[in-house]
């Protein structure tokens, strides 16, 4: 197990830089998968079929980690639950919801808040506060971000209805925003121990949900569609983006680390371009370049600020 930097401790790391922009990448595909097969699958129906597949495919090659940390994980399960419940069972069944009932560009601006949500949950959890320049940073991004969903017109948020979907995006947001803020306190354990218990746990808190809505619409058919949709939730987004995301938080810290969550309406867009023939247009380039500049401007005020900065060896 990579050892930790102090809590509270967060130098520059080009590894959690890596780390943070490969889960906002496999959650952008999360996103445009869930609404490719709405119409297929339950939203309650598809976070438990993400969740309990990813515990299952963990558990074989997680259960030594667990057995060992057992006495640890049972001693923080005032943490364990409170994140299961924000991070695993709320989180991508009110996205899954949400899907259902709001437009793209709705959905994909709701997640532009999450860092600022990231760093309110950080002040009233542990009074940390950001500087005006990082705070400019964070502007920039969610700027970049909404310029690339609104295609570069300001006109569309004219047009824009608060839907269901929108507050259920709005409190899935928050959700996340909490379960981020919560890494900081979660116990000394293995991350694979961590994210085991923690995905078991989401998947319980999901089963009286799931009863319900199987009991009210017909389970999904069995195709190639579900059965590889299924597949992906349940390795990249879930397993793989999870132990991205938790390491990162770990060397970067929430606030520094929740900037990255910009990249998934980028990376959407690009799939969009990608999959569905969309071509490049001049509102991406100028929505990339605005994210980008934001992440530099908080990450080099952060690195400034950080115990470790100009401690190098030359």
């Amino acid at each position: 197990m990579i050892s930790s930097p102090p809590r509270g401790s967060h130098p520059f790391s080009l590894t959690a830089c890596l780390l943070l922009v490969l889960a906002p990448l496999f959650w952008a595909g999360n996103v445009v998968l869930a609404r490719g097969v709405a119409d297929q699958i339950p939203p309650v129906t598809m976070a438990f079929l993400r969740w309990s597949g990813a515990f299952l495919f963990l558990i074989p090659f997680t259960w030594k980690h667990v057995r060992r940390d057992w006495l640890s994980l049972r001693a923080g399960w005032r943490h364990l639950l409170p994140a299961s419940l924000f991070g695993i069972a709320s989180f991508n069944t009110l996205l899954y919801t949400a899907t259902q009932t709001t437009t793209a560009i709705n959905c994909a601006l709701m997640q532009t808040v999450m860092p600022a949500a990231i760093i309110l949950c950080c002040f009233l959890l542990y009074g940390e506060r950001i500087s005006l320049l990082q705070g400019c940073g964070v502007l920039l991004c969610s700027a970049g971000a909404g310029w690339i969903v609104l295609h570069g017109e300001l006109a569309r948020l004219a047009g824009l209805q608060l839907l269901r979907g929108d507050l259920l995006m709005l409190i899935a947001v928050f959700c996340y925003a909490l379960y981020s803020a919560l890494l900081r306190k979660r116990p000394e354990v293995h991350p694979l121990s961590y994210l085991t218990v923690t995905i078991g746990l989401g998947t319980l808190l999901l089963v009286p949900l799931f009863c319900w809505e199987i009991g009210r619409v017909a389970a999904p058919a069995v195709s190639p569609t579900v059965v590889g949709s299924i597949l992906y939730i349940a390795l990249f987004p879930s397993i793989a983006a999870y132990l991205c995301w938790n390491r990162g938080i770990d060397l970067l810290g929430p606030n520094r680390a929740g900037l990255f969550i910009n990249l998934i309406p980028v990376f959407a867009a690009g799939m969009a371009m990608l999959f569905l023939g969309e071509r490049l247009r001049s509102y991406h380039l100028v929505g990339l370049l605005l994210v980008a500049v934001g992440m530099v401007l908080f990450q080099v005020q952060a690195h400034r600020q950080s115990p470790s900065a100009g401690r190098s060896s030359r």
